[in-house]
Order: structure tokens, then C-alpha cells, then sequence
């Protein structure tokens, strides 16, 4: 067995007039929200308006111009590989999509070799071949329970191929890779994208069971679940977005952050804030974007 200490702890996050600026203009400013460990913070806003950078600035893989953030105490932009190592990516576009032809066994084999080659620690790394596939499949099957995915359900059971997954089911996929590295803080996008309203209330059941485990979660969605701390990205003038399910005054302020994210209300050029929050956000990814 591994040690107790790998197991998931959440990381808090905290953002203080956090921005991120491209080429074109401000993708997002004025970022400012708290969220303790083992939150679910629901990023929502249109497309285009800066919500996917905005995770990816959270999570290490995008270089802020203004603010700081910090996760788990690591402060950004200074502890960018630091978050990096203690965060993963659920599926984001781009960045980290499931590869249409492998099928679900050689996902799954792909990032636990992956795991095991880059953050094994030296010890792990000595242990007997058999011990070693042992620990392999437990953290694989313990990812795999933790996203609700059975692969013997599966039209060809682990021979399955991502293409022929529904949208649900490759999203558990997405997250299950993610969690076989034991993060502690998850962040995936497009977490509402395509889905019923019935498998949106289970995609949302899913986050807040990993969550409530431990695990700090970040989701970027059109349209926030009321059960998550939510922030909200946009045009100038972005409404305030709160945890709804924490109203009492008695309850700590730690869970009940208030959350913002503002667009700016002048630019540099004469672009849009359509055009400065897309180009913008294509630009500074192309720039500092990090899988």
C-alpha cells in the first residue's frame, strides 16, 4: 500500500485582481474569489469570454500580466511548475483531448506509464515489476470508480474506442486520467458541453462526489450548478457570483467567497471585447499554454 500522505487533500485557491493579457488586449481582468479546499468552483461564461484561460492560468499553465493567485499556498506566477505538479487537466480542448482511435484500456495504460515515469519516486521506481503493476491497477482502478466509469459497461469493455463513447462517458474517461495522478486540484473545461439536461446534473453529481472526497475542483461551464462557488467571466460589468448553498451569517467566510471576474472597460486598440477576449485568449495560449 502507499503511504496515507499521497492520498487526495484539495488545495485552496485564492485569486486577487488576477488578469491575463495577450497581444490584442485583456482576455481576463480582475479576477478575485477564495476557495477552501474540496470546493467545486463552477467558472461560467459564454465562449470567448476568457473562462478557459482563466483555468489555465489557475492551474499553472498560463502566465497571469497582473494580480496574483495562489493554490494550495503557491503562489502564481511564481509557482507556476509547482501547481503544475499538484494540478491536471480534465478534458480541455487543445490541450489535452482524448485521442479519437485509442481506446479506453491504452488511455488508461498511456497515463499511469506516464505517472509512474515522471512522479515515482525513487523507491516506487526499485520496487519488483509484479508490486509495481499491482500499485498500477489499484491507482487505475481507484480513478476509474472515482469518475463512475465501469469499462466492462462499454460497448467492447476496455477495447473501446474513445470515438465510440458518449459524450458522459468520455468525459469520466477525461477525469479518471486526471485523477490517477492523485491531484489536488482538478480543473477540466467545457464540463456542460453537449450534454442532456439529465447527464449535465450527473456530470455535475460526479464533481461534487470528488470534491466532497477532497479534491479541489475547477469547471468551466454555460451555466453553473447551484450547489458550486461560481465565478463569472465576461464583458465589463460581470455580476458578483456567490456560493449559493452558504447564506447563514454564521456560517465562516471561508465558505462563503464572493467571486468576480470583470471585464476591462478600456483597451489599448479599438478592438472589440469579443475580439479581445478571443484573440487575446488564442495569443496568450499560443504564448505560455502548457499541457
Amino acid at each position: 500500500m502507499e503511504a496515507h500522505s499521497e492520498e487526495p487533500h484539495g488545495a485552496a485557491v485564492v485569486a486577487d485582481g488576477f488578469g491575463l493579457k495577450g497581444p490584442r488586449g485583456w482576455v481576463f481582468r480582475e479576477v478575485g474569489f477564495r476557495a477552501e479546499p474540496g470546493s467545486l468552483v463552477a467558472i461560467e461564461g459564454p465562449s470567448g469570454s476568457g473562462r478557459t484561460c482563466l483555468l489555465l492560468a489557475l492551474t499553472g499553465r498560463m502566465k497571469p500580466h497582473e494580480g496574483h493567485a495562489e493554490v494550495a499556498g503557491l503562489r502564481l506566477p511564481r509557482k507556476m511548475a509547482a501547481v503544475r505538479r499538484i494540478s491536471a487537466l480534465g478534458p480541455v480542448p487543445g490541450v489535452s483531448d482524448l485521442d479519437p482511435a485509442f481506446t479506453v484500456a491504452e488511455h488508461l495504460r498511456e497515463r499511469a506509464l506516464l505517472q509512474r515515469r515522471y512522479d515515482g519516486s525513487v523507491r516506487a521506481l526499485m520496487r519488483p515489476p509484479a508490486e509495481r503493476a499491482a500499485t498500477t491497477r489499484a491507482r487505475i482502478e481507484e480513478a476509474l470508480e472515482a469518475a463512475g466509469l465501469d469499462p466492462a459497461a462499454l460497448p467492447k469493455a476496455e477495447r473501446t474506442s474513445v470515438r465510440d463513447l458518449e459524450r458522459l462517458e468520455a468525459l469520466r474517461l477525461s477525469i479518471a486520467l486526471a485523477l490517477i495522478g492523485r491531484p489536488r486540484l482538478l480543473a477540466l473545461d467545457d464540463t456542460d458541453l453537449k450534454l442532456s439536461d439529465g447527464d449535465r446534473a450527473e456530470a455535475w453529481r460526479l464533481l461534487r462526489s470528488i470534491a466532497d472526497a477532497g479534491t479541489t475542483v475547477l469547471a468551466v461551464c454555460s451555466e453553473a450548478p447551484e450547489h458550486a462557488l461560481w465565478i463569472t467571466t465576461g464583458p465589463a460589468g460581470g455580476e458578483t457570483a456567490q456560493d449559493d448553498t452558504a447564506q447563514d451569517d454564521t456560517t465562516p467566510e471561508a465558505t462563503t467567497p464572493e467571486a468576480t471576474a470583470e471585464g476591462d472597460t478600456t483597451h489599448d486598440d479599438d478592438t472589440t471585447q469579443e475580439d479581445t477576449n478571443e484573440e487575446g485568449a488564442a495569443d496568450a495560449l499560443a504564448e505560455t499554454g502548457r499541457a
